[in-house]
């Protein structure tokens, strides 16, 4: 994704925001700070995505999305350090994004090209059955929330009405 399809999509992001918490009780967050960011990096060992960064710096550090919302840089790097010390085999790098209920989350594998988005999902009980590719990329994955065609959006009826069978992710093996 080049930076002017980025930007487009981070505006889109901000648009849709600002029209869909109109009437919501009180405002988001602020935006995150640069120092904000550089502590998650420091302590996910990673280099958060551009685009990733760009959701918390320019829109507001969490508060908006799908579910329950993005958490905040703050939300995400607690959760993060949490469950790298459960049991749950959490890989260096991947840093939770939203909450999805029922233990569910939604990360983004901040070490891929495309910034990954993984669906960590502990109900079954198996560390080794718990994490799934949701989309390949961060922008794919706000694509689908923002059109309405993601298996998360009410109006796409997949989570509901298909039986939804996302691939296990292949790489968590190799990266816990």
């Amino acid at each position: 994704m080049n930076e002017t399809e980025q930007e487009q999509l981070l505006e889109r992001v901000a648009a849709h925001v600002r029209t869909s918490r109109q009437g919501a009780e009180g405002p988001l967050p602020a935006v995150a700070s640069a120092v904000e960011v550089a502590r998650v990096e420091r302590i996910a060992a990673s280099p958060l995505p551009p685009l990733l960064t760009g959701l918390y710096t320019r829109v507001a550090n969490g508060g908006f999305g799908p579910e329950y919302g993005l958490l905040t840089l703050e939300q995400a790097i607690r959760t993060y350090e949490d469950m790298r010390a459960s049991a749950w085999r959490w890989p260096e790098g991947v840093l939770p994004m939203a909450d999805f209920g029922c233990g569910m989350l939604m990360c983004v594998d901040c070490r891929s090209d495309t910034a990954q988005v993984l669906l960590f999902d502990p109900n079954p009980g198996d560390p080794d059955l718990a994490w799934y590719v949701d989309a390949p990329g961060l922008a794919d994955w706000l694509r689908g929330w923002l059109d309405g065609t993601a298996w998360f959006c009410e109006e796409s009826g997949a989570g509901e009405e298909f039986d939804l069978e996302l691939a296990p992710w292949p790489d968590l093996r190799s990266r816990t």
